[in-house]
């Protein structure tokens, strides 16, 4: 069941706040919950009925490990700590062999036949949806244990923790204390007009960013990929349309399902954390990765990055942690060595930032004030790093995106023509897609974000006092209201004339 769909939107999401908030009304709080981790499991089931087998086995064995290992905690001699360390190992061992045979046992299967000339096969096997994300939640889960920061919370909540619809397929991937103390919060089922007004504005927005903005600009950016991977020719003006087209694509897509996420949450009194801010705004890789998936990229850190040493034994130690924790991040997204591409890629770009900021601070040349030339180059020299790194996370080949790359360093302008412009190789409009571009360009480097223009209501739990004009700030009056609702009724006539798509994150 997808959030820009009609029977998320009319039937889902109202019987479940109906239910939700009217047994709670009457006192039935246990019931309401309940009720609550009932619908997430429709929600889930509704993909793919089998699987709810799957995440309930899953979250069994990681709720009693992770009490065990909690328990174990708590008695400081060594007997403890052995039975701590080996629970843990096996508890992140059975996640990690999970994930390994849904999503990688047939890329290693293929990669073994193509290195060792077998001819092995599993069959086909079906990626449960949003594996990744509550696999490695319940792993955060396991780890904190192991490090005492949890109590021993119940099973009601726990379930809520992992299976609540709103992050369930996509992120934000929340750590226990973020939202485990909120599920348990006896006031959680009390109807707030505040919070299902902020829910439902955050909501709007995301909804329009994936239903107008994501879907209108990828209509010009699947063709020219589809039109590369099958051998077209295609030229230097539209290569770099397509290019841009994606990157637009995929920032308004997760973007509009992260507020979506947030919305949906925020009616239920649950404030996530935030996921997604302004990253094309970002003026290095390394300020990229703290507004770009931010929860994925503090998983990294947290779980992998700083586990490998970090950057406490040495620069070239720390350059090798860079680049392992990104190449797997980017093994994470998907089995395909173009995945792995594009994490090595960001990789070497972490490094070259942090080797640049390195130089810098030696040679004093760090300065709190830059000026608005500096921070420009610095932005668009980022953007057109991300957006070629882009090409090898969004093509279907090594080769598809190496003619990508040698169409848009070609610089063929001598072919664009008025009847290309209005009809190229790649059966797209230039001209529409150029208006489309500069679009996407001026909401993405100028426009506030959704969080900035709700700061004043804490619309996330790590939301900064983010001041903006004062015309852009939500309020809760008519005019917001009115704009709120017109925002809303263009995205449902669009829903009305064409199915709605999946978001691309639902493929991770």
């Amino acid at each position: 069941m997808l959030f820009n769909s009609l029977e998320f939107i009319c039937l889902f999401l109202p019987i479940t706040i109906l239910g939700f908030f009217g047994l709670g009304r009457f006192g039935f709080r246990q019931a309401a919950i309940v009720w609550l981790v009932f619908t997430s499991f429709i929600f889930y089931g509704y993909w793919n009925a089998n699987y709810v087998i799957l995440i309930v086995c899953s979250m069994i064995f990681n709720y009693v490990i992770g009490n065990f290992i909690a328990k174990q905690y708590q008695f400081n001699h060594e007997q403890s700590k052995f039975n701590n360390n080996h629970f843990l190992f096996i508890g992140i061992s059975v996640n990690v062999a999970l994930l390994a045979y849904f999503k990688y046992a047939n890329f290693f299967v293929k990669n073994l036949n193509l290195l060792a000339g077998t001819e092995l096969t599993l069959g086909t096997i079906i990626l449960p949806l949003g594996i990744s994300f509550f696999t490695f939640q319940q792993i955060g889960y396991l780890v904190d244990s192991h490090k005492g920061k949890t109590i021993e919370y119940n099973f009601l909540d726990y379930c809520l923790f992992v299976i609540f619809f709103p992050q369930l397929i996509a992120g934000p991937i929340v750590h226990h204390e973020e939202v485990l103390p909120q599920f348990a919060n006896k006031n959680i089922t009390n109807f707030n007009f505040a919070n299902i007004a902020i829910g439902l504005t955050i909501f709007s927005l995301g909804l329009f960013k994936k239903v107008i903005l994501a879907d209108g600009v990828s209509t010009y950016a699947t063709p020219i990929f589809n039109a590369s991977a099958s051998g077209t020719l295609i030229s230097s003006f539209e290569a770099w349309c397509g290019v841009l087209a994606y990157t637009f694509q995929l920032y308004f897509d997760f973007s509009g399902y992260s507020d979506m996420a947030i919305g949906i949450a925020r009616i239920f009194g649950i404030i996530l954390p935030e996921n997604f801010d302004s990253p094309y705004k970002a003026n290095s890789i390394i300020d990229f990765w703290r507004r770009w998936h931010i929860t994925l990229s503090r998983f990294l850190k947290d779980y992998l990055y700083i586990p490998l040493g970090g950057n406490r034994k040495g620069e070239v130690r720390r350059y090798g942690n860079l680049m392992i924790t990104m190449l797997l991040g980017g093994l994470w997204h998907g089995a395909s060595w173009m995945f792995v591409i594009w994490g090595g890629l960001h990789g070497f770009y972490l490094i070259v930032n942090h080797l640049y900021a390195a130089i810098k601070k030696t040679l004093h040349l760090q300065s709190r004030d830059k000026s608005i030339w500096e921070i420009a180059c610095y932005r668009i020299i980022t953007f057109l790093s991300i957006m070629v790194a882009w090409i090898f996370f969004r093509a279907e080949s090594l080769s598809a995106a190496v003619s990508i790359l040698k169409s848009m360093l070609s610089f063929d302008l001598h072919n664009l023509t008025p009847n290309n412009l209005w009809g190229s190789p790649a059966n797209i409009n230039l001209i529409f897609c150029v208006l489309w571009l500069v679009l996407s360009s001026i909401i993405v480097w100028f426009a506030p974000n959704t969080q900035q223009i709700l700061w004043r209501y804490k619309p996330t739990l790590s939301t900064k006092n983010n001041e903006i004009k004062n015309i852009f700030l939500w309020k809760p009056n008519l005019l917001w209201a009115i704009s709120l609702g017109l925002i809303f009724f263009i995205a449902i006539s669009k829903i009305l004339e064409a199915k709605p798509s999946e978001f691309l994150y639902f493929q991770f």
